[in-house]
Protein backbone atom coordinates (compact mmCIF):
# COMPACT_ATOMS: atom_id res chain seq x y z
CA UNK A 1 0.00 0.00 0.00
CA UNK A 2 1.42 3.58 -0.88
CA UNK A 3 1.66 5.80 2.40
CA UNK A 4 3.19 8.63 0.49
CA UNK A 5 1.69 12.15 1.22
CA UNK A 6 3.20 15.79 0.57
CA UNK A 7 5.88 16.50 3.83
CA UNK A 8 4.03 19.69 4.87
CA UNK A 9 0.87 17.04 5.75
CA UNK A 10 3.08 14.80 7.54
CA UNK A 11 4.27 17.67 9.37
CA UNK A 12 0.95 18.57 10.72
CA UNK A 13 0.24 14.87 11.64
CA UNK A 14 3.21 15.14 13.94
CA UNK A 15 2.28 18.13 15.42
CA UNK A 16 -1.51 16.21 16.01
CA UNK A 17 0.32 13.05 17.28
CA UNK A 18 2.24 15.34 19.84
CA UNK A 19 -1.42 16.12 21.00
CA UNK A 20 -1.57 20.09 19.42
CA UNK A 21 -4.75 21.45 19.18
CA UNK A 22 -4.22 24.81 17.87
CA UNK A 23 -1.37 26.40 15.95
CA UNK A 24 -1.25 30.20 15.21
CA UNK A 25 0.65 31.90 12.47
CA UNK A 26 0.15 34.52 9.88
CA UNK A 27 -0.05 32.62 6.15
CA UNK A 28 3.17 32.25 3.29
CA UNK A 29 3.47 31.17 0.36
CA UNK A 30 6.82 29.43 1.95
CA UNK A 31 4.70 27.19 3.52
CA UNK A 32 1.53 26.56 1.56
CA UNK A 33 1.97 22.44 1.50
CA UNK A 34 1.95 22.66 5.62
CA UNK A 35 -1.73 25.21 5.49
CA UNK A 36 -2.93 22.42 2.91
CA UNK A 37 -2.34 19.73 5.92
CA UNK A 38 -3.96 22.19 8.46
CA UNK A 39 -6.92 21.49 6.36
CA UNK A 40 -6.71 18.21 5.99
CA UNK A 41 -6.64 17.61 9.37
CA UNK A 42 -8.89 20.36 10.19
CA UNK A 43 -10.95 18.23 12.68
CA UNK A 44 -7.56 17.41 14.61
CA UNK A 45 -5.57 20.96 15.11
CA UNK A 46 -7.30 24.31 13.93
CA UNK A 47 -5.44 27.17 12.43
CA UNK A 48 -5.48 30.39 13.58
CA UNK A 49 -5.17 33.19 11.44
CA UNK A 50 -3.37 36.26 12.86
CA UNK A 51 -2.90 39.88 11.51
CA UNK A 52 0.89 40.41 12.14
CA UNK A 53 3.43 37.96 13.05
CA UNK A 54 4.14 39.62 16.42
CA UNK A 55 0.85 38.87 17.64
CA UNK A 56 0.59 35.09 17.00
CA UNK A 57 4.32 34.69 18.26
CA UNK A 58 3.10 36.30 21.77
CA UNK A 59 -0.41 33.91 21.30
CA UNK A 60 1.72 31.09 21.05
CA UNK A 61 4.24 32.03 23.77
CA UNK A 62 0.93 32.56 25.88
CA UNK A 63 -0.36 28.76 24.91
CA UNK A 64 3.20 27.31 26.10
CA UNK A 65 2.89 29.31 29.60
CA UNK A 66 -0.69 28.15 29.68
CA UNK A 67 -0.79 24.38 28.69
CA UNK A 68 3.14 23.58 29.90
CA UNK A 69 3.71 21.96 26.30
CA UNK A 70 4.53 23.80 23.09
CA UNK A 71 3.06 26.73 22.16
CA UNK A 72 3.19 26.76 18.08
CA UNK A 73 3.46 29.10 15.59
CA UNK A 74 3.83 29.29 11.94
CA UNK A 75 5.53 32.50 9.47
CA UNK A 76 7.07 33.00 6.21
CA UNK A 77 10.62 33.79 5.73
CA UNK A 78 12.10 37.34 6.28
CA UNK A 79 9.37 40.05 7.51
CA UNK A 80 7.66 37.27 9.24
CA UNK A 81 10.47 35.61 11.04
CA UNK A 82 11.80 39.31 12.28
CA UNK A 83 8.08 40.52 13.43
CA UNK A 84 7.86 36.90 15.30
CA UNK A 85 11.07 37.32 16.76
CA UNK A 86 9.20 39.56 19.65
CA UNK A 87 7.51 36.62 20.66
CA UNK A 88 10.15 34.15 20.78
CA UNK A 89 12.59 36.60 22.81
CA UNK A 90 9.47 36.45 25.23
CA UNK A 91 9.28 32.81 25.35
CA UNK A 92 12.94 32.29 25.74
CA UNK A 93 13.62 34.80 29.04
CA UNK A 94 9.51 33.78 30.29
CA UNK A 95 11.33 30.15 30.18
CA UNK A 96 8.32 29.17 28.13
CA UNK A 97 8.01 26.14 25.33
CA UNK A 98 7.78 27.23 22.10
CA UNK A 99 7.87 26.12 18.64
CA UNK A 100 8.39 28.53 15.71
CA UNK A 101 8.06 27.14 12.20
CA UNK A 102 9.79 29.49 9.78
CA UNK A 103 8.79 29.11 5.61
CA UNK A 104 12.04 29.35 3.89
CA UNK A 105 13.51 30.27 0.66
CA UNK A 106 13.79 26.64 -1.75
CA UNK A 107 16.84 24.90 -1.42
CA UNK A 108 18.12 26.07 -5.08
CA UNK A 109 17.81 29.20 -4.48
CA UNK A 110 19.76 29.47 -0.63
CA UNK A 111 23.05 31.40 -0.20
CA UNK A 112 21.86 34.16 -2.80
CA UNK A 113 20.08 36.54 -0.56
CA UNK A 114 17.05 35.40 -2.58
CA UNK A 115 13.85 36.96 -1.61
CA UNK A 116 13.71 37.72 1.72
CA UNK A 117 15.97 35.32 2.39
CA UNK A 118 17.32 35.40 6.53
CA UNK A 119 20.41 33.77 8.14
CA UNK A 120 18.14 32.39 11.05
CA UNK A 121 21.11 30.74 12.77
CA UNK A 122 22.55 34.00 13.20
CA UNK A 123 19.20 35.78 13.69
CA UNK A 124 17.88 33.70 16.77
CA UNK A 125 20.83 32.37 18.32
CA UNK A 126 21.40 29.95 19.44
CA UNK A 127 23.61 31.09 22.41
CA UNK A 128 23.56 32.95 26.35
CA UNK A 129 22.04 36.22 25.01
CA UNK A 130 20.08 34.75 21.68
CA UNK A 131 16.57 33.68 21.46
CA UNK A 132 16.01 30.68 20.96
CA UNK A 133 17.61 27.21 22.39
CA UNK A 134 17.82 25.64 19.53
CA UNK A 135 17.38 26.30 15.31
CA UNK A 136 17.39 24.09 13.11
CA UNK A 137 16.87 23.52 9.65
CA UNK A 138 14.98 20.76 7.67
CA UNK A 139 16.63 19.58 4.64
CA UNK A 140 15.86 15.92 4.39
CA UNK A 141 11.65 15.57 4.76
CA UNK A 142 11.73 11.72 5.63
CA UNK A 143 13.16 13.08 9.08
CA UNK A 144 10.16 15.46 9.93
CA UNK A 145 9.06 13.17 12.90
CA UNK A 146 12.59 13.46 14.09
CA UNK A 147 13.17 17.25 14.22
CA UNK A 148 9.57 17.59 15.48
CA UNK A 149 10.27 15.38 18.06
CA UNK A 150 13.57 16.54 19.16
CA UNK A 151 12.27 20.34 18.90
CA UNK A 152 9.22 19.15 22.02
CA UNK A 153 11.54 17.40 24.11
CA UNK A 154 14.16 20.77 23.42
CA UNK A 155 11.29 23.16 24.25
CA UNK A 156 10.34 20.94 27.45
CA UNK A 157 13.77 19.63 28.86
CA UNK A 158 15.88 21.23 31.66
CA UNK A 159 14.82 24.84 31.48
CA UNK A 160 11.89 25.17 28.97
CA UNK A 161 12.27 27.97 26.02
CA UNK A 162 11.69 28.14 22.42
CA UNK A 163 12.76 26.45 19.13
CA UNK A 164 13.30 27.23 15.75
CA UNK A 165 12.81 24.97 12.92
CA UNK A 166 12.88 26.15 9.46
CA UNK A 167 11.29 24.63 6.78
CA UNK A 168 12.49 25.60 2.60
CA UNK A 169 9.49 26.05 0.40
CA UNK A 170 10.41 22.93 -1.85
CA UNK A 171 10.97 20.14 1.03
CA UNK A 172 7.53 20.60 2.12
CA UNK A 173 6.06 19.73 -1.67
CA UNK A 174 8.00 16.47 -1.73
CA UNK A 175 6.26 12.99 -1.11
CA UNK A 176 7.28 11.38 2.12
CA UNK A 177 6.36 7.83 3.55
CA UNK A 178 7.75 8.78 7.04
CA UNK A 179 5.15 8.35 10.14
CA UNK A 180 4.57 10.28 13.30
CA UNK A 181 6.41 9.65 16.29
CA UNK A 182 5.55 9.41 19.53
CA UNK A 183 4.24 11.76 22.10
CA UNK A 184 7.43 13.17 23.73
CA UNK A 185 6.89 14.22 27.54
CA UNK A 186 9.40 16.33 29.09
CA UNK A 187 12.17 14.49 31.59
CA UNK A 188 12.39 14.69 35.22
CA UNK A 189 15.29 15.69 36.56
CA UNK A 190 15.56 14.64 40.49
CA UNK A 191 16.84 16.53 43.30
CA UNK A 192 20.34 14.79 44.80
CA UNK A 193 19.24 13.29 48.36
CA UNK A 194 22.51 14.44 49.92
CA UNK A 195 21.77 17.66 48.53
CA UNK A 196 18.35 17.83 49.97
CA UNK A 197 19.73 16.59 53.41
CA UNK A 198 22.42 19.48 53.50
CA UNK A 199 19.43 22.05 52.88
CA UNK A 200 17.60 20.25 55.84
CA UNK A 201 20.69 21.13 57.94
CA UNK A 202 20.87 24.82 56.52
CA UNK A 203 17.16 25.21 57.31
CA UNK A 204 17.46 24.21 60.81
CA UNK A 205 20.63 27.03 61.31
CA UNK A 206 18.95 30.09 60.21
CA UNK A 207 16.28 32.20 61.95
CA UNK A 208 14.91 33.99 59.35
CA UNK A 209 14.29 31.77 55.93
CA UNK A 210 12.45 33.15 52.97
CA UNK A 211 11.59 31.43 49.56
CA UNK A 212 11.44 32.75 46.48
CA UNK A 213 8.94 30.98 43.81
CA UNK A 214 8.73 31.23 40.07
CA UNK A 215 10.16 30.77 36.46
CA UNK A 216 8.81 28.02 33.89
CA UNK A 217 8.13 24.67 33.98
CA UNK A 218 5.24 24.56 37.20
CA UNK A 219 2.33 22.55 36.94
CA UNK A 220 -0.44 22.63 39.44
CA UNK A 221 1.20 19.32 40.96
CA UNK A 222 4.57 21.01 41.69
CA UNK A 223 2.71 24.29 42.87
CA UNK A 224 0.69 21.61 45.43
CA UNK A 225 3.96 20.06 46.67
CA UNK A 226 5.90 23.57 46.75
CA UNK A 227 2.65 24.54 49.08
CA UNK A 228 2.68 21.22 50.98
CA UNK A 229 6.39 22.20 51.70
CA UNK A 230 6.15 25.97 52.85
CA UNK A 231 3.43 24.40 55.48
CA UNK A 232 5.33 22.04 56.67
CA UNK A 233 8.39 24.03 57.51
CA UNK A 234 6.12 27.35 58.21
CA UNK A 235 7.87 29.08 55.21
CA UNK A 236 7.16 32.96 53.80
CA UNK A 237 7.02 32.42 50.01
CA UNK A 238 7.55 35.33 47.83
CA UNK A 239 6.36 34.81 43.83
CA UNK A 240 9.07 36.65 41.55
CA UNK A 241 8.43 38.95 38.46
CA UNK A 242 5.07 37.86 36.66
CA UNK A 243 4.77 34.96 38.14
CA UNK A 244 2.72 35.82 40.85
CA UNK A 245 0.36 32.52 40.44
CA UNK A 246 3.18 29.97 41.54
CA UNK A 247 1.88 30.42 44.99
CA UNK A 248 -1.76 31.06 46.01
CA UNK A 249 -1.36 34.88 47.21
CA UNK A 250 -4.69 34.28 49.94
CA UNK A 251 -2.29 31.86 52.26
CA UNK A 252 -1.31 33.01 55.33
CA UNK A 253 2.43 32.51 54.19
CA UNK A 254 2.82 34.40 51.15
CA UNK A 255 4.77 37.45 51.34
CA UNK A 256 3.82 39.33 47.94
CA UNK A 257 5.58 39.43 44.29
CA UNK A 258 9.53 40.27 44.03
CA UNK A 259 9.79 42.70 40.97
CA UNK A 260 9.54 45.80 39.39
CA UNK A 261 7.79 48.60 42.00
CA UNK A 262 8.57 45.58 45.10
CA UNK A 263 6.98 46.58 48.64
CA UNK A 264 9.84 47.68 50.38
CA UNK A 265 8.80 46.01 53.31
CA UNK A 266 9.26 43.11 51.03
CA UNK A 267 12.40 44.11 50.02
CA UNK A 268 13.74 45.11 53.27
CA UNK A 269 12.68 41.39 54.57
CA UNK A 270 14.59 39.98 51.51
CA UNK A 271 17.78 42.04 52.94
CA UNK A 272 17.10 41.06 56.59
CA UNK A 273 17.04 37.14 55.64
CA UNK A 274 19.79 34.90 56.40
CA UNK A 275 18.48 32.07 53.99
CA UNK A 276 17.18 32.51 50.47
CA UNK A 277 15.97 29.46 49.00
CA UNK A 278 15.14 30.21 45.59
CA UNK A 279 12.93 27.52 43.46
CA UNK A 280 12.73 28.07 39.98
CA UNK A 281 13.52 31.59 38.86
CA UNK A 282 16.82 32.24 37.04
CA UNK A 283 17.01 35.68 39.32
CA UNK A 284 17.13 38.46 36.93
CA UNK A 285 17.61 42.00 37.01
CA UNK A 286 13.64 42.53 37.75
CA UNK A 287 13.96 40.20 40.79
CA UNK A 288 16.83 41.10 41.59
CA UNK A 289 16.18 45.03 41.84
CA UNK A 290 18.99 44.93 39.08
CA UNK A 291 21.38 42.64 41.17
CA UNK A 292 21.55 44.94 44.20
CA UNK A 293 18.38 43.75 46.32
CA UNK A 294 20.39 40.30 45.92
CA UNK A 295 24.20 41.16 45.48
CA UNK A 296 26.04 39.73 42.74
CA UNK A 297 28.09 37.32 42.88
CA UNK A 298 28.00 36.66 46.40
CA UNK A 299 25.04 37.31 48.21
CA UNK A 300 24.82 38.91 51.50
CA UNK A 301 22.47 36.01 52.58
CA UNK A 302 22.90 32.40 52.32
CA UNK A 303 21.56 31.43 49.27
CA UNK A 304 19.95 27.82 47.97
CA UNK A 305 19.33 28.33 44.21
CA UNK A 306 17.05 25.25 42.66
CA UNK A 307 16.91 25.48 38.66
CA UNK A 308 16.08 23.01 36.06
CA UNK A 309 19.15 24.22 33.93
CA UNK A 310 22.80 23.19 34.96
CA UNK A 311 23.30 26.72 32.65
CA UNK A 312 22.01 28.16 34.97
CA UNK A 313 23.16 27.63 38.73
CA UNK A 314 26.71 29.68 39.04
CA UNK A 315 25.54 31.48 36.14
CA UNK A 316 25.18 34.97 38.06
CA UNK A 317 25.32 34.38 41.87
CA UNK A 318 27.54 31.88 43.87
CA UNK A 319 24.94 29.78 45.86
CA UNK A 320 25.92 27.99 49.28
CA UNK A 321 23.76 24.79 47.64
CA UNK A 322 23.10 24.73 43.73
CA UNK A 323 20.77 21.56 42.98
CA UNK A 324 19.81 20.91 39.58
CA UNK A 325 16.03 19.32 39.66
CA UNK A 326 12.44 19.89 37.98
CA UNK A 327 10.12 22.01 39.62
CA UNK A 328 7.72 18.54 40.18
CA UNK A 329 10.83 16.74 41.18
CA UNK A 330 11.93 19.21 43.60
CA UNK A 331 8.76 20.14 45.07
CA UNK A 332 8.11 16.29 45.40
CA UNK A 333 11.36 16.04 46.98
CA UNK A 334 11.22 18.98 49.29
CA UNK A 335 7.64 18.05 50.83
CA UNK A 336 9.10 15.00 52.08
CA UNK A 337 11.69 16.68 54.13
CA UNK A 338 10.81 16.63 57.91
CA UNK A 339 10.24 19.56 59.53
CA UNK A 340 10.88 19.59 63.79
CA UNK A 341 8.10 20.37 65.72
CA UNK A 342 8.87 24.02 67.05
CA UNK A 343 10.69 26.16 64.10
CA UNK A 344 12.29 29.71 65.22
CA UNK A 345 10.62 31.58 62.53
CA UNK A 346 6.97 31.60 62.52
CA UNK A 347 6.59 34.63 63.50
CA UNK A 348 8.98 36.24 61.01
CA UNK A 349 6.87 34.30 58.43
CA UNK A 350 3.64 36.29 60.22
CA UNK A 351 5.29 39.28 60.06
CA UNK A 352 6.19 38.57 56.02
CA UNK A 353 2.69 37.89 55.47
CA UNK A 354 1.41 40.71 57.67
CA UNK A 355 3.35 43.23 55.12
CA UNK A 356 1.72 42.55 51.99
CA UNK A 357 -1.66 42.22 53.42
CA UNK A 358 -0.51 46.36 54.44
CA UNK A 359 0.84 46.82 50.55
CA UNK A 360 -2.51 46.07 48.98
CA UNK A 361 -4.91 47.99 51.44
CA UNK A 362 -5.11 51.31 49.62
CA UNK A 363 -6.04 53.59 52.75
CA UNK A 364 -2.87 52.05 54.33
CA UNK A 365 -0.42 54.69 53.43
CA UNK A 366 -1.74 55.15 49.97
CA UNK A 367 -0.91 57.81 47.21
CA UNK A 368 -3.58 60.13 47.11
CA UNK A 369 -4.37 59.91 43.36
CA UNK A 370 -5.24 63.13 41.11
CA UNK A 371 -8.23 62.83 38.42
CA UNK A 372 -11.75 60.32 39.40
CA UNK A 373 -10.24 57.08 38.61
CA UNK A 374 -8.97 55.54 41.90
CA UNK A 375 -7.05 52.56 40.60
CA UNK A 376 -6.57 50.74 43.32
CA UNK A 377 -10.57 50.42 44.05
CA UNK A 378 -10.93 49.38 40.16
CA UNK A 379 -8.72 46.38 40.88
CA UNK A 380 -10.35 45.39 44.23
CA UNK A 381 -13.55 45.55 41.61
CA UNK A 382 -11.92 42.61 39.42
CA UNK A 383 -11.00 41.11 42.62
CA UNK A 384 -14.79 40.86 43.47
CA UNK A 385 -16.41 40.26 40.04
CA UNK A 386 -14.01 37.90 38.13
CA UNK A 387 -14.68 34.35 38.54
CA UNK A 388 -11.76 32.40 40.46
CA UNK A 389 -10.45 30.59 37.71
CA UNK A 390 -10.38 34.11 35.47
CA UNK A 391 -7.33 34.58 33.29
CA UNK A 392 -5.39 37.65 33.79
CA UNK A 393 -2.97 38.89 31.28
CA UNK A 394 -0.83 42.12 30.72
CA UNK A 395 1.53 43.01 28.37
CA UNK A 396 4.05 46.19 29.64
CA UNK A 397 3.60 49.62 31.34
CA UNK A 398 2.85 51.66 34.48
CA UNK A 399 -0.83 50.53 34.22
CA UNK A 400 0.44 46.96 35.02
CA UNK A 401 1.89 47.94 38.12
CA UNK A 402 -1.55 48.01 39.53
CA UNK A 403 -2.49 44.71 38.83
CA UNK A 404 0.55 43.52 40.22
CA UNK A 405 0.43 44.83 43.25
CA UNK A 406 -3.17 44.87 44.48
CA UNK A 407 -4.50 41.57 42.50
CA UNK A 408 -4.30 38.48 44.63
CA UNK A 409 -4.03 35.82 41.96
CA UNK A 410 -5.48 32.24 43.56
CA UNK A 411 -2.39 29.95 42.63
CA UNK A 412 -1.56 27.10 40.79
CA UNK A 413 -2.15 24.40 42.89
CA UNK A 414 -5.88 25.43 42.65
CA UNK A 415 -5.33 23.60 39.18
CA UNK A 416 -4.99 26.10 36.71
CA UNK A 417 -2.59 28.87 35.49
CA UNK A 418 -4.39 32.04 35.96
CA UNK A 419 -1.64 34.83 35.14
CA UNK A 420 0.02 35.50 31.60
CA UNK A 421 2.76 38.89 31.63
CA UNK A 422 5.93 39.16 30.09
CA UNK A 423 9.06 39.14 32.11
CA UNK A 424 10.89 40.33 29.83
CA UNK A 425 8.77 43.56 29.26
CA UNK A 426 7.59 43.11 25.91
CA UNK A 427 5.03 45.81 24.96
CA UNK A 428 1.79 44.46 22.96
CA UNK A 429 1.45 41.20 25.08
CA UNK A 430 -1.97 41.13 27.01
CA UNK A 431 -4.06 41.51 23.63
CA UNK A 432 -3.02 38.79 21.99
CA UNK A 433 -2.31 36.82 24.92
CA UNK A 434 -6.00 36.81 26.21
CA UNK A 435 -7.53 35.95 22.85
CA UNK A 436 -5.66 32.60 22.99
CA UNK A 437 -6.37 32.13 26.41
CA UNK A 438 -9.67 32.49 25.33
CA UNK A 439 -9.40 30.16 22.17
CA UNK A 440 -7.55 27.46 24.35
CA UNK A 441 -9.61 27.78 27.61
CA UNK A 442 -12.82 28.91 27.17
CA UNK A 443 -12.62 30.31 30.69
CA UNK A 444 -13.12 34.16 31.30
CA UNK A 445 -9.78 36.33 29.95
CA UNK A 446 -9.22 39.62 31.17
CA UNK A 447 -6.83 42.00 29.87
CA UNK A 448 -5.54 45.21 31.43
CA UNK A 449 -3.26 47.64 28.79
CA UNK A 450 -2.06 51.08 28.16
CA UNK A 451 -2.83 52.92 25.41
CA UNK A 452 0.49 52.61 24.17
CA UNK A 453 0.42 48.86 24.75
CA UNK A 454 -3.34 48.06 22.93
CA UNK A 455 -1.58 49.81 20.09
CA UNK A 456 0.93 47.52 18.92
CA UNK A 457 -0.64 44.64 19.16
CA UNK A 458 -4.85 45.92 18.84
CA UNK A 459 -5.67 44.79 15.51
CA UNK A 460 -5.57 41.02 17.06
CA UNK A 461 -8.86 42.32 18.03
CA UNK A 462 -10.07 40.92 13.96
CA UNK A 463 -8.45 37.13 15.29
CA UNK A 464 -10.52 37.42 18.16
CA UNK A 465 -13.87 38.49 16.26
CA UNK A 466 -13.02 35.91 13.14
CA UNK A 467 -11.96 32.84 15.87
CA UNK A 468 -14.72 33.36 18.76
CA UNK A 469 -12.65 34.68 21.47
CA UNK A 470 -14.02 36.15 23.93
CA UNK A 471 -12.51 38.78 26.36
CA UNK A 472 -12.49 41.73 28.53
CA UNK A 473 -9.97 44.34 27.86
CA UNK A 474 -9.28 47.34 30.08
CA UNK A 475 -7.43 49.77 28.01
CA UNK A 476 -6.02 52.49 30.66
CA UNK A 477 -5.65 56.01 28.96
CA UNK A 478 -3.23 58.33 30.07
CA UNK A 479 -2.22 59.95 26.55
CA UNK A 480 1.94 58.55 26.81
CA UNK A 481 4.31 56.19 27.57
CA UNK A 482 3.93 56.27 31.25
CA UNK A 483 6.49 54.41 31.86
CA UNK A 484 9.05 56.30 29.53
CA UNK A 485 7.60 59.33 31.31
CA UNK A 486 8.34 58.53 34.61
CA UNK A 487 11.72 58.24 33.97
CA UNK A 488 12.13 61.39 32.38
CA UNK A 489 10.64 63.25 34.89
CA UNK A 490 13.18 61.51 37.05
CA UNK A 491 16.06 61.91 35.30
CA UNK A 492 15.08 65.38 33.47
CA UNK A 493 12.34 66.99 35.28
CA UNK A 494 10.21 69.22 33.24
CA UNK A 495 11.65 67.78 29.79
CA UNK A 496 8.79 65.76 28.19
CA UNK A 497 10.19 64.82 24.63
CA UNK A 498 8.97 61.76 22.93
CA UNK A 499 6.23 60.07 25.02
CA UNK A 500 3.00 62.03 24.48
CA UNK A 501 0.61 59.93 22.54
CA UNK A 502 -2.34 61.26 20.47
CA UNK A 503 -4.67 58.43 20.27
CA UNK A 504 -7.61 57.48 18.18
CA UNK A 505 -11.44 57.21 19.31
CA UNK A 506 -10.39 53.66 21.06
CA UNK A 507 -14.81 53.27 21.24
CA UNK A 508 -15.07 53.49 17.95
CA UNK A 509 -12.24 51.09 17.14
CA UNK A 510 -13.35 48.61 19.23
CA UNK A 511 -16.66 48.55 17.64
CA UNK A 512 -15.61 48.74 14.12
CA UNK A 513 -13.53 44.95 15.34
CA UNK A 514 -17.22 43.71 16.39
CA UNK A 515 -16.77 44.54 20.22
CA UNK A 516 -18.75 46.23 22.47
CA UNK A 517 -17.03 49.16 24.02
CA UNK A 518 -17.93 51.99 26.47
CA UNK A 519 -15.98 54.80 27.85
CA UNK A 520 -15.37 55.52 32.03
CA UNK A 521 -14.63 58.59 33.46
CA UNK A 522 -14.88 57.93 36.87
CA UNK A 523 -14.42 55.22 39.69
CA UNK A 524 -17.88 54.30 39.84
CA UNK A 525 -18.83 53.75 36.45
CA UNK A 526 -16.58 50.66 36.05
CA UNK A 527 -18.28 48.60 38.32
CA UNK A 528 -21.51 48.40 36.22
CA UNK A 529 -19.38 48.32 33.26
CA UNK A 530 -17.79 45.25 34.38
CA UNK A 531 -20.67 43.69 34.96
CA UNK A 532 -22.08 44.42 31.48
CA UNK A 533 -18.56 43.07 30.13
CA UNK A 534 -19.06 39.63 32.07
CA UNK A 535 -22.49 39.51 31.21
CA UNK A 536 -22.10 40.12 27.04
CA UNK A 537 -22.20 36.99 25.09
CA UNK A 538 -19.18 38.61 23.10
CA UNK A 539 -15.92 40.56 23.77
CA UNK A 540 -15.69 44.09 25.03
CA UNK A 541 -13.08 47.02 25.37
CA UNK A 542 -13.58 49.24 28.46
CA UNK A 543 -12.19 52.87 28.18
CA UNK A 544 -10.48 53.72 31.51
CA UNK A 545 -9.76 57.51 31.08
CA UNK A 546 -7.01 57.97 33.82
CA UNK A 547 -5.37 61.66 34.77
CA UNK A 548 -1.95 61.69 32.90
CA UNK A 549 -0.36 62.42 36.20
CA UNK A 550 -1.03 59.14 37.98
CA UNK A 551 2.17 57.14 37.56
CA UNK A 552 2.94 54.65 40.02
CA UNK A 553 1.46 53.12 42.81
CA UNK A 554 3.65 55.21 44.74
CA UNK A 555 4.02 58.04 43.47
CA UNK A 556 2.35 60.90 40.61
CA UNK A 557 4.19 63.00 38.23
CA UNK A 558 4.40 65.86 40.24
CA UNK A 559 5.68 64.07 43.09
CA UNK A 560 8.03 62.42 41.12
CA UNK A 561 9.28 65.70 39.58
CA UNK A 562 9.19 67.64 42.94
CA UNK A 563 11.42 64.46 43.97
CA UNK A 564 14.03 65.00 41.07
CA UNK A 565 14.42 68.50 41.59
CA UNK A 566 14.99 68.19 44.73
CA UNK A 567 17.76 66.09 44.21
CA UNK A 568 19.19 68.17 40.98
CA UNK A 569 19.11 71.02 43.12
CA UNK A 570 21.26 69.03 46.24
CA UNK A 571 23.61 68.06 43.48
Amino acid sequence: MNTEQLAGHLLVECLVAQGVTHAFGVPGESYLAVLDGFHRHQGHIRFITNRQEGGAAFMAEAQGKLTGRPGICFVTRGPGATNASIGVHTAFQDSTPMVLFVGDVASDARDREAFQELDYGHFFGPSTRGMAKRVERIDDPERIPEYIARAFATAMNGRPGPVVLVLPEDMLTRPVQARPLPRVEPAQAWSDPGALRELRSLLLAEQRPLVLAGGGGWTPQAAAALQRFAENWQLPVANTFRFQDTFDNHHPQYAGDVGLGINPALARRIRESDLLIAIGPRLGESTTGGYTLIEAPTPAQKLVHIHASAEELHRVYQPVLAIQSSMNAAARSLEVLTAPPQLPWTGWTQGCHADYLANIDAANGGVQLPGPIDMPAIIHTLQRLLPADAVLTNGAGNFASWLHRFYRYPGLARGLKTQLAPTNGAMGYGVPAGIAASILSGRTVFTIAGDGDFLMNGQELATAAQHGARTIVLLVNNGSYGTIRMHQEREYPGHVSGSALGNPDFCALARAYGHAAERVEATAGFEPALARALAHSGSTVIELMLDADVITTRGTLASIREAALARLGQA
